[in-house]
């Protein structure tokens, strides 16, 4: 991957920013919770968060076509270290709430802006074994930065300060270096209704990965605790899913590089749907199944949003990227909006087990939309593996015979009309 060189200096300033973020939803979470807050309460701050996402998805790419990629990036992560530390100024949930959605808000940004850039430099063939590459560099600062929390503790002001000096820090690579800068979109229009039809599974497998992976980064510290661990085994269990998914992002992307994009969301999701129902039905007197299951599941949900990214981005033309990037992740913090306040609301009413069977749920159901996506889109080659599958319902494979056939017909037609 030849194009990777200049791309370093992003890659680090997005790992640092990252870091900061990813020990943020922990860290707020059990802080929130250490200070009474209820659990709807701390779901809610999660809905905030992504209700920033949502309303970036409109704005975002107006200043990037103002300014360029690396000034919004600069100012973005500017605000978002002051509203860290804005937080030890006001310990009450309604300026949390507000606090959480200026978050959103930037994060969301900052977020596009390196999602359009990546994009921008990369092709159809290494697509998603680059995202990957990007996807572990978030997922390995994560990681690294769940450690901090049992070190430091959540008491008193040394993590927000810590990660308000890494939010900071993140601005320094980027500004120092404009290789490979991409130039600002032309078209600066939200088109829900065309990015739809560039990609169906994309706009649906954000949602769905919305709805669990927001409550996984902010609701899923509360099972932790919930189940009997402390605030170590909870930097674990974090730590672990994180892992999981930074392990398998690579493998995962380079074979929808050659399998097929659908074909591997569907396994992956798949999977990831076991490790949930494995999940839920564990509980903290067997830490050792808890860790290995959180592993898994982290290893077959994290990527999947990547995945969805790279199969609308291959769709796409010279300037969409950042559009595109806009759109999915406007799909995905509609997910985010209602994932945390599901989960929270869920684990308050039915208990810890309850967040694992809300997962699998979620996570089934986008492998039944994949299934249809297969069937239903003649464009679509059937592999050998799905024929295997479908063989197991005789009704559902006749179908995919004729969407086959149907494929071959408008084939030979086009064949006939060029000729």
């Amino acid at each position: 991957m030849k194009r990777l060189a200049p791309l370093i200096p992003l890659l680090t300033a997005a790992g640092i920013l990252l870091a900061g973020n990813g020990v943020l939803g922990t860290m707020i979470t059990l802080r929130a919770d250490q200070e009474g807050f209820s659990r709807i309460i701390i779901g809610f701050m999660g809905t905030a968060y992504f209700a920033g996402f949502i309303l970036a998805c409109f704005t975002a790419a107006h200043f990037i076509r103002a300014v360029g990629h690396i000034r919004v990036f600069a100012a973005l992560a500017a605000i978002t270290s002051a509203a860290t530390l804005a937080m030890l100024l006001a310990l009450n949930p309604t300026s949390w709430i507000i606090i959480r959605f200026v978050m959103g808000f930037c994060f969301s940004g900052l977020f596009l802006v390196v999602d359009s850039w990546l994009n921008e430099s990369a092709h159809n063939d290494d697509r998603a074994r680059l995202m990957s590459i990007y996807r572990i560099v978030d997922l390995s600062a994560v990681t690294g930065m769940q450690f901090l929390i049992p070190l430091v503790g959540t008491d008193g002001f040394a993590l927000f300060i810590v990660t308000g000096m890494l939010l900071c820090l993140s601005l320094v690579p980027i500004s120092l270096s404009d290789r490979s800068r991409p130039k600002p979109p032309e078209d600066i229009k939200l088109d829900l209704r065309a990015i739809w039809a560039i990609s169906q599974m994309a706009c649906v497998g954000s949602f769905a990965i919305g709805l669990t992976s927001s409550a996984f980064r902010m609701v899923a510290p509360l099972y932790a605790t919930d189940i009997g661990l402390d605030v170590a085994g909870v930097a674990i269990f974090m730590s672990l899913g994180i892992i999981g998914g930074a392990i398998f992002q690579y493998p995962l992307g380079a074979m929808s590089d050659r399998m097929g994009r659908r074909w591997v969301l569907m396994l992956a999701t798949a999977l990831a749907a076991a490790s949930g129902f494995f999940l839920s039905s564990l509980s903290g007197n067997t830490p050792s199944l808890v860790y290995l299951g959180i592993f898994l599941f982290g290893g077959f949900s994290l990527p999947l949003y990547s995945l969805s990214a790279a199969h609308a981005n291959d769709q796409a033309k010279p300037g969409q990227f950042v559009i595109i990037s806009a759109g999915l992740t406007f799909f995905f913090s509609l997910g985010g909006l209602a994932g945390p306040l599901i989960a929270s609301w869920m684990i308050q009413t039915f208990g810890a087990a309850a967040f694992f069977s809300y997962t699998s749920t979620i996570h089934g159901s986008l492998v039944a939309f994949v299934v249809w996506r297969k069937i239903a889109n003649p464009d679509v080659v059937v592999t050998r593996p799905f024929v295997a599958l479908l063989k197991t319902s005789p009704i559902v494979y006749r179908m995919a015979r004729r969407a086959k056939a149907a494929q071959r017909k408008r084939k030979s037609a086009d064949q006939q009309q060029k000729a």
